[in-house]
């Protein structure tokens, strides 16, 4: 008995904005032997009839739940999906091979944006941060500015050069050149700069990637930002609850954020730990629980301010308000650790290996901490730091409250550790 034939795979073929002429012969003899041409509108335009005689389908909106259902409904047929670009690259390549599994695919990749952008610059790729505000808030730029950074913007549009130069202004970039470039590969192509500080120029085509030489302006009163946890507490709207920057770098230190991983920020105040786990990696997400809605609304304006508008926020008290969340990485408690139930169920949310970290400046959370400590181990520490302020025609110290913190990594096991030897106990004495 012969075995079923293996399952049509489905080509996924990259446009530049040449169209047929940019193609390769192997991406041409796919898309002319295809029986069903998936696309957006003007990928499909971009094919001639005679040579693509396939039946044509435009993509529905929402794009993500028609991937499935398309490719359920022209099984058995050779079907070609359309992509600018490369596909691989923020395109729909992505998209299907989640849904699909990489072995349905075919890929016929084509020089991104990016590369041509980069061409006519003359910047290494390697060396360029690429943002992209497609589908996405342009907010998210903010978290690639530094002085003297190039960075690339996939445009949302024609709207968006006007939106990412208005950004710069607000951010304190105001100096930095921009450079827009238009239709990249076709014979089109056009480009147009200036300066954020006085951008002029009107919206143009809605094909466009924008190029930020950036170049912040030291009078701007918006404080320098790095790269590294513990901004400074200027740069956070907030009415008191806010982890100051040495506490909040302590505490970001201890959380250990890696590329990809979730965080739960339990008692939010003005958002500086999940935001700045955010900041850590572009793949790092995080949600902020917080019960007064005043407060989660200055984390949701923090977040954009910062760059990372995605930042989901959860208006509720916890534990209740954590039912139902994705599974975290990592787990923050700044407040309301006394909420019965609030431990417990932090601790069994987080997977073996997870982190939880807890700082508070109460007797009472203090004594809870201890317990803790002691049934779970970790670290426990007293975190303090004093500020010199005058002190009449002197410099003396301000404490400021201290804070104590536990931090600890959920075991891989359930098993108890080993009760210590009487050598053991010997060599701790």
């Amino acid at each position: 008995m012969s075995s079923a034939a293996p399952p049509i795979p489905v080509t996924v073929v990259g446009l530049g904005a040449d169209g047929w002429a940019g193609l390769t012969a192997g991406a041409r003899s796919a898309l002319s032997a295809a029986e069903v041409l998936i696309g957006g509108p003007r990928q499909l335009d971009l094919l001639p009839a005679p040579e693509c005689p396939g039946l044509r389908i435009a993509w529905p909106s929402p794009l993500r739940p028609a991937v499935p259902k398309l490719t359920a409904e022209h099984a058995g047929r050779r079907i070609a999906v359309l992509a600018s670009g490369d596909p691989m690259f923020y395109g729909i390549g992505r998209a299907l091979c989640e849904e699909l599994g990489p072995e349905a695919l075919r890929i016929h990749p084509h020089p991104s944006s990016v590369s041509y952008a980069c061409a006519r610059l003359g910047w290494p790729v390697e060396d360029t941060e690429v943002v992209t505000v497609v589908g996405r808030p342009v907010a998210r730029l903010a978290a690639a500015l530094y002085e003297g950074r190039r960075v690339l913007v996939l445009s949302g549009g024609a709207a968006s050069p006007n939106e990412i130069a208005a950004l710069l202004r607000e951010r304190g970039f105001g100096p930095s050149r921009m450079r827009v470039l238009e239709q990249l590969g076709s014979e089109h192509e056009d480009a147009y700069e200036g300066h954020a500080l006085d951008w002029a120029h009107p919206p143009g085509h809605p094909l466009n990637v924008v190029a930020v030489d950036c170049r912040r302006d030291p009078a701007h009163p918006a404080p320098r930002l790095g790269a590294t946890p513990g901004l400074p507490d200027a740069a956070y709207e907030h009415d008191g609850q806010l982890t100051k920057r040495h506490v909040r770098a302590a505490t970001l230190c201890a959380l250990a954020p890696a590329p990809g991983e979730s965080l739960w920020d339990i008692g939010g105040g003005s958002g500086s730990i999940g935001i700045e786990w955010m900041r850590t990696h572009p793949s790092c997400r995080a949600v902020a629980i917080e019960r007064v809605p005043e407060r989660a609304a200055r984390i949701t304006a923090n977040a954009a301010a910062l760059g990372v508008p995605g930042l989901r926020v959860v208006v509720g008290a916890a534990p209740a308000a954590l039912i139902g969340l994705p599974a975290p990485d990592a787990v923050f408690i700044g407040g309301g650790l006394t909420a019965p139930g609030l431990l417990d169920a932090a601790w069994e949310a987080l997977a073996p290996g997870g982190r939880l970290v807890v700082n508070t400046v109460t007797l009472e959370s203090e004594a809870v901490l201890a317990e803790r400590y002691r049934r779970h181990g970790g670290d426990l520490v007293k975190l303090a730091v004093a500020h010199a302020v005058p002190v009449g025609g002197f410099t003396g110290w301000r404490q400021a409250m201290p804070v104590t913190q536990w931090s600890v990594t959920k075991p891989l096991t359930s098993t108890p550790p080993p009760a210590p030897t009487c050598d053991s106990a010997k060599d701790q004495s």
